[in-house]
Parts: structure tokens; C-alpha cells; sequence
């Protein structure tokens, strides 16, 4: 048997997460239920009659922060990233949005995800094409830039791909989050080497990174390795398949599913807390976390499971469109419209299927007395 890597300077470029100390870790030794980590919720821009849905969008983001500030949740507002939109959005409606969002929210901190543009029929990487949306995105203040990945910066060996993010990250002037992809979201992607995460983790720009996960605990692996090395770099968990993992670990969420599901997953972080944890908002009295949470994990996963499920293709990608179906069963948009050149879509009774998938949460959301979620 082989003795497990534990330390970075053994690490190469060819080192698989296996081969790591990291890999090995359970969630159970990771458990912390005194950290209050941010919720980062990837805005959906919901569409009526082919334009925008200015005042959905809004309210949308309005019943989140109600949500965040009624649990004492920090809500950072994820704009042009999860909700898979920003691929429809040409650049001149990519900045409206931001300059919306800006406009109604003047104080509030968001995330913007940036990918490269025009990259179709580029035969090797072009880091310059990210830059347009990077400087679209560096004309507001108090906000995160997310690299997110693209088919030819997930193409390039650990290596160069390190010294593409860093050329890119030479245009940055706010905080950057990297972002990696398991292939079961896109059949190209494949997630960072344990090396690739600790050269990206050492860098002074980037304060974080998203793992979109589904057949591989790599969120593990990454809390594992930053909280064992003590790095400065935070990993958001993008598994919209697995939200109480981060809650439970003490780490922050990038995802779609809070736009459906925030009051919900902000009542969860709140009673995962201990109650002499600062800033608790509804402790138990007993000194002890609030163990319904675990009714409440399976109640807003099961939700999520639908909004998220698998086409016959394998792709949770039209959960978009199930996230406006629920956003207006919950009557905070006029219509569950999708962007019109969306192709993505669900199918014509998937207003009744998202009414069933309400049912469950809405009950337990009652039963604890959660707001916002009737």
C-alpha cells in the first residue's frame, strides 16, 4: 500500500485526488455547526412576452434577502451564472442586467460569472476572450468575478491551465472565484487535479472557487484540502443535488436552487447552528442545534431534486425553466417564461408537477413556522 500524499510539495501535475489524504476524508470529520458561511443564490431573469420581466426579477431577488435577513444569512445575488442564461444574453443585455440589479440594490454585493466570448471556432485558448465580460462586469463596485469554465480552458493540461487563469486573472480588479465542472454536467468538463487546486488557491486574486459536483464527492475533497492546509480560499459547493453538505461543513453555497428553495435553506443554516454561535437567530434554549433540520434537508432536496432533475439527455439544464414555473406558483413573477432563444425547456405539465413538488416543503415550511413559503 501506498502511503496517501498529505502535504503540497508532493503534489505534481498528474497527482489524482486518490493519491491525496483528502480523498479519504468523510464528511463526518468535517462537520462544523459554528460557522455562518454566505449563500450565494444564482438569480433567475424570468421573461413575459419575449422581454424581460424587470419587476420578477426584482421581487425575486427582494424574497430572497427577506429570507437572508430574517435567518441572518449573508445573501450574495450570483447575476448572469448558474441560471445558465448568460449563453442567451448578448453583452449589451448582460450589462442591463447588472446595471438593474445595481440600480435597486445599491449596497448589495453580487457575483458575476464571466465566460469567454466568440471562442466558437478558436482553434487554441484565447484568454482574451474573456475580457469583454470582465470589464463589463469591473464598472461596479462590490462585487466577485467567477472565471466560469469553458470547453477550451477545460481542454488545456493542469499546467497551462494554471497559467491561463492567471493570465486572466491579470485583468482583474475585484475578487476572483474559479469555477470547475464534474463531466456529468457538460460531457467536456473535468475537475481540477488536487495540484491545480492548490496553485489557483494560492493566488492573490482569487478568494474561492465553485465545484459543481454530481458522481464524485470533489466539494469533499476541496474542504478536506483547504481546511487541513489552512488556505484563504473558500470553496462554494455548486451541487444543487446535495445542499446540505455545505450547510453542514460550514461552507458556502453557489446555486441555482436558493432562487426556488431561499427561505427554506436559510431557515436550515440558521438551525444548523449551535446555539452560542453569534448572530443565531432562533436558538433552541438548550445550548444544542436544532435537529429538525434534518427533516427540513429532505424536505427542500426533494424539491430540488425536481427542479433539477435529468433529462433524457442527462442534463439539468431546462431547471431553469422548472425555477420560473415554481417562482410563479409562488406568485412572485407574472409568467414562468423562459429567455426565447432558451432551448432548454420542460414539457407542458410541468406547472402541475412543480405544484407537487411544493406540497412536501410548503407543509414543513408550516410546521416550523418558516415565512415567505406558503
Amino acid at each position: 500500500m501506498h502511503d496517501l500524499i498529505s502535504h503540497p510539495r508532493d503534489l505534481t501535475p498528474q497527482t489524482t485526488w486518490q493519491q491525496t489524504k483528502w480523498a479519504w476524508v468523510g464528511e463526518e470529520e468535517l462537520v462544523d455547526h459554528t460557522t455562518k458561511a454566505r449563500l450565494c443564490a444564482a438569480a433567475l431573469l424570468p421573461f413575459r412576452d419575449g422581454q424581460p420581466d424587470w419587476a420578477g426579477f426584482t421581487a425575486s431577488i427582494r424574497w430572497m434577502q427577506t429570507a437572508a435577513d430574517h435567518y441572518g444569512v449573508e445573501l450574495v445575488t450570483v447575476l448572469n451564472a448558474d441560471t445558465g442564461y448568460i449563453f442567451d444574453l448578448d453583452d449589451a443585455l448582460y450589462a442591463e442586467v447588472l446595471r438593474r440589479f445595481r440600480a435597486e440594490f445599491p449596497r448589495a454585493k453580487f457575483i458575476a460569472g464571466v465566460t469567454a466570448r466568440g471562442a466558437e471556432d478558436d482553434t487554441t485558448f484565447k484568454a482574451e476572450r474573456y475580457r469583454p465580460l470582465i470589464d463589463i462586469v469591473q464598472q461596479h463596485e462590490n462585487c466577485e468575478v467567477m472565471l466560469m469554465t469553458s470547453r477550451g480552458l477545460n481542454a488545456l493540461a493542469p499546467e497551462p491551465r494554471r497559467d491561463a487563469y492567471f493570465q486572466i486573472a491579470e485583468w482583474l480588479i475585484r475578487p476572483g472565484i474559479v469555477h470547475a465542472l464534474e463531466p456529468a454536467f457538460v460531457p467536456w468538463a473535468t475537475p481540477y487535479e488536487p495540484w491545480l487546486l492548490w496553485q489557483l488557491a494560492q493566488h492573490p486574486k482569487f478568494v474561492g472557487g465553485k465545484i459543481s459536483t454530481l458522481d464524485e464527492p470533489h466539494f469533499l475533497y476541496w474542504a478536506a484540502m483547504c481546511r487541513d492546509l489552512g488556505l484563504d480560499f473558500a470553496p462554494h459547493s455548486g451541487d444543487d443535488f446535495g445542499i446540505a453538505t455545505a450547510i453542514k461543513l460550514g461552507l458556502p453555497l453557489l446555486i441555482g436552487a436558493a432562487v426556488s428553495g431561499a427561505p427554506l435553506i436559510c431557515a436550515a443554516k440558521d438551525m444548523w447552528l449551535l446555539d452560542g454561535v453569534a448572530g443565531k437567530k432562533f436558538p433552541t434554549g438548550t445550548g444544542r442545534f436544532d435537529t429538525r433540520v434534518y427533516k427540513l434537508f429532505e424536505a427542500f432536496q426533494s424539491l430540488e431534486d425536481q427542479v433539477f432533475r435529468l433529462d433524457a439527455r442527462m442534463s439539468a439544464s431546462a431547471y431553469k425553466h422548472s425555477t420560473a414555473h415554481v417562482l410563479h406558483a409562488l406568485g412572485l413573477i407574472a409568467s414562468p417564461e423562459a429567455h426565447p432563444a432558451c432551448k432548454d425547456l420542460r414539457g407542458d405539465d410541468e406547472a402541475v408537477r412543480m405544484e407537487d413538488a411544493l406540497r412536501r416543503p410548503r407543509r414543513v415550511a408550516d410546521k416550523l413556522g418558516i415565512p415567505g413559503f406558503r
